[in-house]
């Protein structure tokens, strides 16, 4: 009745496309034919071994047994290097090692290493064995110069490489292999190795701000904004390139500073020098037969050559730039008891 139903469905649809039947009537024989149908055999040829529809006999299927791991047949002097060429998971049935990870159950020892999820999950450094690090760098020396005879020296490097790019990268085991703070690079180079004159040596300075260190004359410049370290790298040299043609700008203002306007005290053309320098003419210490007020070129340039002129001077800017304190005040009275013969 099955086979009968599904002919009768088959017919119905049929009868719904526009076939030229009345009704779902369907004669008795089509009833007959169809079960006539379903006591048929599809399987005649039984020669090939066709298996039949809920066939129960004996047949069963054969089951491969695991061979011997591949750890256990390794030899002593095993190529490791073919086993681990690049990185990749570990693998249990490939390590000769006694290798244990996991929460112990019950008081016992960790897990072994077959079937052990915590050993997969992990990095491991596996392909980076010696014996690999000595074949990459064998396969590398074709391809690499010899280190040039200019750079022999820590300073020699500065000199010709000012700039400092400092990085660091981090391994740990987490479902991410990615660390945040790696993304963070630190730029770092030294004032007195850019071109720059005292204008734009003073504004670039201010405009750095704390970012730069006065004890050891160097510009640091932190990048993190960026998700990648490429894009950190590329902003902070945009960063170092903005502060520097900014630095040479001269702007309208900037033109009508004083003295008094000034970031630092400076000893060059300053009023305490002109009064010095008055002071020694009238004190006749240009020489026997030039005194007075008068003096030339010569006999101002001769006083500030001097050595006693030359360290009262130094002497002055520390204490203006930097304070008065125990160490300026002696240098200012050893200065003045120079200069004036005591």
């Amino acid at each position: 009745m099955m086979a009968a139903s599904t002919a009768s469905t088959a017919i119905s649809s049929l009868c719904r496309k526009g076939c030229y039947l009345r009704g779902f009537q369907i004669p008795n024989d089509v009833y007959t034919r169809v079960a006539y149908s379903r006591s048929m055999s599809i399987n005649n040829n039984t020669k090939r071994g066709f298996p039949r529809r809920g066939n129960t006999g004996s047949s069963k299927s054969v089951l491969r047994e695991s061979g011997e791991p591949r750890a256990l047949k390794m030899a002593v002097d095993q190529d490791w290097t073919s086993v681990y060429p690049t990185a990749a998971p570990f693998k249990s049935g490939s390590v000769p090692l006694s290798v244990r990870m996991g929460y112990p159950m019950k008081r016992g020892v960790p897990p072994d290493r077959k079937g052990n999820l915590e050993l997969i999950k992990i990095p491991n450094f596996l392909h980076l064995t010696p014996a690999a690090i000595k074949k990459h760098c064998e396969a590398l020396k074709p391809f690499c110069t010899e280190w040039p005879q200019a750079l022999d020296s820590d300073a020699r490097c500065e000199e010709l490489f000012p700039i400092r790019l400092q990085t660091r990268a981090f391994l740990f085991a987490g479902m991410s292999q990615r660390q945040p703070q790696a993304r963070v690079v630190r730029l770092t180079v030294k004032l007195s190795s850019v071109n720059l004159d005292d204008h734009a040596r003073k504004k670039l300075i201010k405009l750095a701000g704390v970012r730069y260190d006065k004890e050891t004359d160097t510009l640091t410049l932190n990048a993190d904004r960026c998700p990648l370290r490429k894009q950190n790298t590329d902003y902070a040299m945009y960063l170092l390139t903005v502060l520097y043609h900014e630095s040479w700008k001269v702007e309208v203002w900037e033109q009508e500073k004083t003295r008094a306007d000034m970031e630092e005290y400076s000893w060059e053309d300053s009023l305490s020098q002109r009064n010095l320098l008055d002071s020694l003419r009238r004190m006749q210490w240009a020489g026997p037969g030039e005194g007075g007020a008068g003096g030339g070129a010569g006999d101002r340039a001769e006083l500030l050559a001097s050595p006693e002129v030359q360290a009262y001077g130094e002497s002055i800017s520390r204490i203006k730039n930097k304070g008065e304190s125990e160490g300026t005040v002696l240098q200012y009275r050893e200065a003045v008891k120079r200069l004036l013969n005591l």
